[in-house]
């Protein structure tokens, strides 16, 4: 399990790790996993495999500093995997960001969360009913989730701001970006009397690749995922199954098959989410869940008392890289075998960018499951004892 840093300097170590390109969630957790703590890992940086670091371009450390101040002149904090004040139902999933910055009222991250997402393009009654619906769960003492997108995200946090506050935006860029730039006034309300939550470094523009990231903490954070207008091929449908793969609730609204915008949504009930016309339907799926988390958890956390971290680093645990169902892992396994291959094919087979695999196969080899050849060539261990 990751332990809360214990000192500035660890925390500082820690974010430079997050900030190295080719170092992922996961990967993160396995190097503090085998080496302690970050300190270690990167004063030790030399011992590992040049092979498994070759594809690693470590964080300058001076940009690491600078972003640490920039945080807290823009009145934002860090939040690392381990802390207290960490959400526990975040830490929980498989691959958890190993640090957040946050902007606003951090006690949100303890309430009952319910994620609301949905089209960019939604109809004016998607996002008219969402508002109600984000409005009388925020009334009613949730905090309402999503992604500050356009359409029916904007319209969740809308009704949710006014209720007052309770709602949580996760955003793709810094803490500092607003995207798109036509909710900056919203954001700018958000952080005033809800929270902003970012995994992404202070300054950092949208890009594409983000927005999946994004989707998993919205999910990660919440008890249910609500689906209002969604066409067959959206994010709002990665939410949805990221949802269902962490062991949330997912409902959905539906709507006419004639309308392009219902299509993934009523494709959600027919696969087995419920059926939601209002606050009132949120509720039934959600308070059973509320009151079954209150008869089994722990006393609640406080800021002076330090809690153990949820069980989610590595090995053979559910968050490992061996035991995660499907994902770039597995295909990485089907590919390789005894016989030596090139990470180039490898890439091209599986669909995935060179800095993907490189993640992949970093992770497969600290678990000692895999073996590099000249040429830019891989093999598993296992596989070659055969």
């Amino acid at each position: 399990m990751i332990q809360a840093p214990d000192d500035t300097a660890e925390a500082l170590a820690r974010l430079r790790l997050c900030r190295s390109d080719g170092i992922g969630p996961r990967a993160f957790g396995r190097l503090l996993f085998r080496l302690g703590s970050a300190r270690n890992v990167l004063e030790r940086w030399h011992e590992l495999p040049r092979e498994a670091t070759a594809s690693v371009r470590l964080a300058d450390p001076a940009a690491v500093e600078r972003e640490w101040a920039a945080t807290e002149r823009h009145g934002a904090r860090l939040l690392f995997l381990g802390e207290p004040a960490f959400p526990a139902a975040l830490a929980t999933i498989h691959d958890p960001p190993p640090v957040l910055t946050v902007l606003g009222d951090t006690a949100l991250l303890d309430m009952p969360a319910v994620a609301i997402v949905g089209s960019r393009h939604a109809s004016g009654n998607g996002r008219t009913l969402t508002r109600t619906i984000a409005h009388e769960l925020a009334a009613g003492g949730y905090t309402v989730v999503s992604g500050l997108a356009r359409g029916i995200d904007t319209a969740a946090h809308e009704g949710a701001v006014t209720a007052p506050g309770r709602t949580i935006a996760v955003i793709a860029t810094g803490i500092d970006q607003v995207y798109p730039e036509q909710n900056a006034e919203l954001a700018a309300r958000i952080a005033a009397c809800g929270l902003l939550v970012t995994e992404r470094p202070f300054g950092a523009e949208p890009r594409a690749a983000a927005f999946p990231a994004r989707n998993r903490i919205i999910a990660g954070l919440s008890l249910g995922v609500l689906v209002v207008e969604a066409a067959i091929r959206s994010g709002s449908l990665v939410t949805a199954r990221l949802a269902l793969e962490q062991g949330r609730e997912v409902m959905a609204v539906p709507g006419s098959p004639l309308d392009e915008r219902h299509r993934g949504t009523n494709q959600l009930i027919k696969d087995g989410a419920v059926l939601i016309e209002d606050a009132a339907d949120v509720r039934a799926v959600i308070d059973p869940l509320i009151m079954r988390r209150e008869r089994i958890a722990p006393p609640p956390r406080r800021p002076e008392r330090a809690q153990p971290p949820p069980p989610n680093l590595p090995g053979d645990l559910p968050g490992s890289a061996a035991a995660a169902p499907g994902g770039l892992v597995a295909q990485v396994l089907a590919c390789l075998g005894a016989e030596p291959l090139a990470v180039d094919d490898l890439v091209r087979q599986c669909q995935a960018t060179t800095a993907q695999i490189h993640e992949t196969l970093l992770e497969l080899e600290l678990e000692g499951r895999l073996e590099r050849h000249g040429g830019n060539r891989v093999s598993l261990l296992f596989a070659r004892a055969l």
